[in-house]
């Protein structure tokens, strides 16, 4: 499957891309004005980045506790109680008067409940599209997520300057029920892939077994760490430009669809395992420029180059299903979007606290280097291992 055509010929993919494109809609909206309210009710860059990027940390203890839910979940039913327990947490956020403890409250709850997405979406994606479709699919599905944030961004900045926070907030609750419903009306009801009930057993157990091997060890580590530490940089937009954060958000996401555009459509696929590591360097050596602390035009185009790197995770997650038993495919996804985003989490905690403690571009270009040291050393842990991995691993 190469084409864009056969990809929204498949059954059900049009309705579930759209779902799915809905709810990245008002995970952009909800981020942005959420971040912004409490900027401007505490001036705290470090507060800042942690309302947006906090959920993530969350992450942490679904793949600890809850992801064995992935493959023994329905997907449809899994997927739709999502978009409406997001949409009432995030109409919560909105309320009047909410203390700065209690809305980190929700965002803790939020990111629990989002600790299974990664992995329901993903392997649903794998069982809807034919093998050779999966790379293309989730290309189109990475390219929805920067699109949306193209938009989002662009849209939430423009409202933000009309309306306030609380009521963007509010559309982003909106968009969360449109996605649930989506997601109920357009998807088939499936059963579980896997047999049994969720249990922190059965995720310790496969977790295990998924990190026992050494190349998904650093295909993880892959996955998690560089463009997590990069992710920290995007935590700062918000105190680097308060007033054009916004626009540095949406140049960044028109960057990560380019590049999921190139390397989903047009890169062959015996070229894209030899892709991944020059992606993640990609991916970092922009965020450099702001020791000289650029001008918002200069940052806008760094930050969108640098997002073409963001590619890599495709390469990466194909590497990662070519490893990983069918059965088990759910779980390995949702391992790997929890603990990306507990990374991203646990980035954007430590570039608020350099900035904090420094400014907002010292914290950016301390968390860029840090990135391009663990693609170096990732690199030379596949020439160790063998770099092409080829055959699943139970």
């Amino acid at each position: 499957m190469r084409s864009y055509r056969d990809l929204f010929r498949t059954p059900e993919f049009t309705p579930f891309f759209l779902s799915y494109a809905a709810y990245n809609a008002a995970l952009t909206i909800g981020g942005l004005s959420l971040a912004t309210l409490v900027y401007r009710a505490t001036d705290s860059p470090l507060l800042s980045a942690m309302s947006m990027f906090g959920p993530q940390l969350a992450q942490v203890l679904g793949a600890t506790f809850l992801l064995s839910g992935a493959d023994r979940l329905r997907p449809r039913s899994t997927l739709a109680g999502m978009g409406l327990a997001f949409a009432a947490l995030t109409a919560v956020l909105a309320l009047p008067g909410l203390p700065i403890w209690a809305v980190f409250g929700v965002v803790l709850v939020q990111g629990l409940i989002a600790s299974l997405g990664g992995g329901v979406t993903g392997g649903l994606l794998n069982e809807i599209l034919p093998k050779d479709g999966f790379v293309l699919g989730r290309s189109v599905f990475n390219m929805a997520s920067g699109l949306m944030q193209v938009i989002g961004f662009a849209t939430g900045g423009a409202l933000l300057a009309l309306l306030s926070p609380r009521t963007c907030l509010l559309l982003a609750a909106a968009l969360y029920l449109m996605s649930a419903l989506g997601y109920r009306l357009g998807l088939t009801a499936r059963p579980p892939r896997s047999s049994g009930r969720p249990s922190v057993a059965a995720t310790w157990r496969t977790n295990a077994l998924l990190w026992s091997s050494r190349r998904r060890r650093l295909t993880y580590l892959g996955l998690w760490i560089p463009n997590g530490l990069v992710v920290g940089c995007d935590s700062l937009y918000v105190s680097y430009a308060p007033h054009a954060a916004g626009a540095l958000f949406a140049c960044g996401a028109l960057g990560m669809f380019v590049g999921d555009v190139i390397i989903g459509r047009f890169v062959p696929p015996a070229l894209r395992p030899r892709l991944a590591t020059p992606l993640l360097l990609l991916l970092a050596t922009p965020y450099l420029l702001f020791v000289l602390r650029p001008g918002v035009v200069l940052a806008a185009l760094a930050v969108c180059l640098s997002n073409v790197g963001f590619a890599a995770s495709l390469v990466q997650q194909e590497r990662l299903m070519s490893l990983t038993p069918d059965a088990m495919a759910g779980h390995a996804l949702g391992l790997r979007s929890a603990g990306m985003l507990t990374m991203q989490g646990v980035a954007a905690a430590l570039a608020g606290t350099v900035a904090q403690l420094t400014s907002p571009a010292t914290g950016m270009t301390v968390m860029a280097a840090a990135s391009l040291a663990v693609t170096g050393c990732l690199a030379w842990g596949w020439r160790r291992a063998g770099a092409r991995p080829a055959a699943v691993e139970a």
